[in-house]
């Protein structure tokens, strides 16, 4: 990069942010700008924000002094919004956003949810399904020859066969149905720099696969020496996976202990005579590269061409990112998958920097939302013998008991908080990142300064079940772990003269391993100590994770066990139903779960006793309800309620008796008909 092209970027300062990435041809040439070099096109909408992939993405490119566009959300059924900033020097850059489009779109019931928290006004419709490929296949139509590199989290958690809820299929790695000439997978920002930089110095696409963390696609021609290359570990192929559940099991395994990126191999699978390299991921970046990237001059707000709240920003836009990544190994969890489970940490003062920036700001309430990332208190927590590391393929440094290897001080983390609240314009530094209990218990200190100072009331960890069997195939700590945290932190938030801070769990239902029976106990846990969960999670099948490969399989890939899996939508209502026994809406399944499982002694007035005996008056209500709700524009209609004065029959219609459109209201008769006849008209 040569000094004039840096010289003509804007000057930046603590104060003063740069100017956001142009999205529009008119705004870029607002800026003085006939070309751009990369066009990153995203399913979010485009809020200058650390935590949102575009707006860090963005920055990075442009500190290296690249012109970049963003292309937030276009409507993907033509290419001429790919067109407005002309042909990009380098390449289109896509992404589905920060969350895999299908979980973004459908429940774990497979129905369109009602909002979109990546979207203005939380609009739906905004992105298409599976958005990866028509953004690729649109910026392919627009310039063909121009590189389309394809990101995000959908693009790394789809780079190889994967199964998919959603269809309930083995699908091809998602190279091949997208056409991108290279996926980047993971986060991204030492990637997407290599890449502009070698493409400007005039590489080749096809030069850039002998980097770390990308993937590209070979036909049948190429594929056929990766057969003997004995540095890559060839994978089970397609076609195999698909027509084998145990195969598909035994490729999530590999897959799984070849993430580390100190000793992962690369990775091939055949699909037919065509095969998906993905080379090992990229390093964990150093604390002075995550300081560079977290420093730079974020405006952190949407684009001001939005009218409408985005969720998703009100959420964080006063939280401050300290660390990535998680040691954690959650089976059901992707974060590990994406980050990387080696914890990278930005220096205290890179952290201090952006609170007080935050501090500067007049709209700023004074109040941090939260301090921390993937989870509360991992912050500069690594494993102590680096030689160790090199050559570890443990999943999860905490399960089945934290690793005597693994650096567990608080004493960083502890005196980044205190800082962090001291600095002048600072009221409240919070803690919402979920807590990880096990760890947090190692330190009393953490414990006082946390329920001293960073809790707002509530505090949320994540015990996920009760059942021992669950919990093992989640890769998470015993139910005892929980409870004796629970007693620490009551204990701690009394000394600290805060006795109604309380604690909010979350829990899972339906993740493989866990019955009824399983979350019956559950539920009578959550009674016994009077734990109403607002909010729920219904197991969601997310792809390349390790309980989704249970979810499919029915087997555990590791110790190549039986799993069970509640795969039955009826099931999964249930076990969802049980979390929230409380509620009279779930009366009527509550009682169907208790029943099928043999427990009706929860059912009455015992101590234990999930529901009374007689439904109460809201779960009839809303039974009637649901039923009328599911009846609306079908051929059944809502029966009328005489006992409230409405006329007998069916609402909305007149009382005509039997079909009442046909010219006459009597049955045929059934013999006439056979014999050719018939008792009435034809209508």
């Amino acid at each position: 990069m040569n000094q004039s092209t840096r010289l003509s970027l804007p000057l930046w300062n603590e104060t003063f942010a740069a100017p956001l990435a142009p999205v529009s041809g008119a705004e870029m040439r607002a800026r003085g700008w006939d070309y751009v070099d990369v066009i990153f096109v995203t399913g979010d909408a485009y809020v200058d924000h650390p935590s949102f992939a575009a707006a860090l993405l963005t920055r990075v490119l442009e500190a290296e002094g690249f012109r970049v566009a963003v292309l937030p959300q276009p409507d993907w059924r033509s290419c001429e919004p790919w067109r407005q900033f002309g042909k990009p020097r380098l390449f289109f850059a896509v992404s589905a956003g920060n969350m895999d489009s299908l979980i973004n779109h459908y429940t774990a019931n497979k129905k369109v949810r009602n909002d979109d928290a990546y979207s203005p006004g939380a609009r739906i419709g905004m992105r298409p399904d599976r958005a990866t490929l028509p953004y690729c296949h649109r910026a392919r139509e627009a310039f063909p020859g121009v590189p389309v590199i394809a990101g995000g989290v959908e693009a790394s958690l789809r780079r190889l066969a994967h199964y998919d809820y959603w269809s309930d299929t083995v699908r091809r790695a998602i190279l091949l149905d997208c056409k991108a000439d290279l996926l980047a997978y993971g986060m991204g920002e030492e990637t997407i720099v290599e890449i502009a930089r070698r493409l400007a110095a005039g590489e080749t696409v096809r030069d850039l696969r002998d980097m770390r963390g990308v993937a590209y696609a070979l036909g049948a021609k190429e594929s056929e020496a990766l057969k003997a290359d004995e540095d890559a570990i060839v994978l089970p192929s397609y076609e195999a996976v698909k027509a084998d559940k145990p195969t598909f099991a035994e490729a999530t395994r590999l897959i799984h202990v070849n993430t580390n990126p100190y000793n992962a191999k690369a990775l091939v699978q055949f699909h037919d005579r065509e095969a998906v390299v993905v080379n090992p991921p990229c390093l964990p970046l150093s604390q002075t590269d995550m300081d560079r990237v977290y420093d730079l001059p974020y405006t952190r707000r949407p684009h001001p061409s939005y009218t409408e709240p985005i969720p998703a920003f009100e959420m964080i836009k006063d939280s401050v990112t300290i660390m990535r990544g998680c040691f954690g190994g959650c089976t059901f969890c992707s974060i590990t998958t994406h980050q990387g489970r080696i914890i990278q940490s930005r220096s205290q003062e890179s952290v201090l920097k952006e609170v007080r920036k935050m501090a500067a700001d007049p709209d700023f309430s004074g109040v941090v939302s939260d301090i921390g990332g993937p989870t509360a208190n991992m912050y500069e927590m690594r494993c102590t013998r680096p030689e160790v590391e090199e050559k570890c393929k443990r999943l999860s440094c905490v399960h089945p008991t934290i690793c005597k290897l693994l650096g567990t001080d608080h004493g960083p983390l502890v005196e980044l908080m205190r800082r962090a609240r001291t600095e002048p314009g600072i009221r409240k530094v919070l803690v919402a990142s979920g807590v990880r209990m096990d760890l947090a218990q190692l330190s009393p200190e953490y414990m006082r300064e946390l329920t001293e100072h960073h809790v707002g009331g509530h505090l949320k960890v994540a015990p996920e079940h009760t059942d021992s069997h669950t919990l093992e195939m989640m890769k998470k700590p015993e139910n005892g772990n929980f409870e004796s945290f629970a007693r620490e932190f009551t204990k701690a938030s009394r000394e600290a003269g805060k006795p109604k801070q309380f604690l909010v769990p979350y829990y899972i239902s339906s993740h493989p391993g866990s019955d009824l029976h399983a979350m019956i106990d559950l539920a009578v846990f959550l009674k016994r100590n009077g734990y109403r969960p607002d909010q729920v999670q219904d197991f969601i099948p997310a792809p390349f994770d390790v309980a989704t490969c249970m979810y499919y399989t029915g087997i555990d890939p590791f110790s190549k066990q039986e799993v069970y899996v509640a795969r039955n939508l009826r099931d999964r209502k249930l076990q969802r139903a049980l979390l929230q026994f409380f509620k009279p809406d779930n009366y009527f399944e509550v009682r169907k779960a208790l029943e099928q499982a043999g427990r009706a002694d929860l059912i009455g007035g015992g101590c234990d006793a999930l529901i009374p005996a007689h439904p109460p008056k809201e779960a009839v209500e809303e039974r009637r309800r649901r039923a009328n709700d599911a009846a609306k524009g079908d051929h059944y209609h809502a029966v009328a309620n005489p006992a409230k004065g409405e006329p007998a029959g069916e609402r909305g219609l007149p009382n005509q008796g039997y079909r009442p459109r046909r010219k006459t209201a009597h049955r045929q008769d059934k013999k006439a008909k056979r014999k050719g006849g018939a008792s009435g008209p034809r209508s």
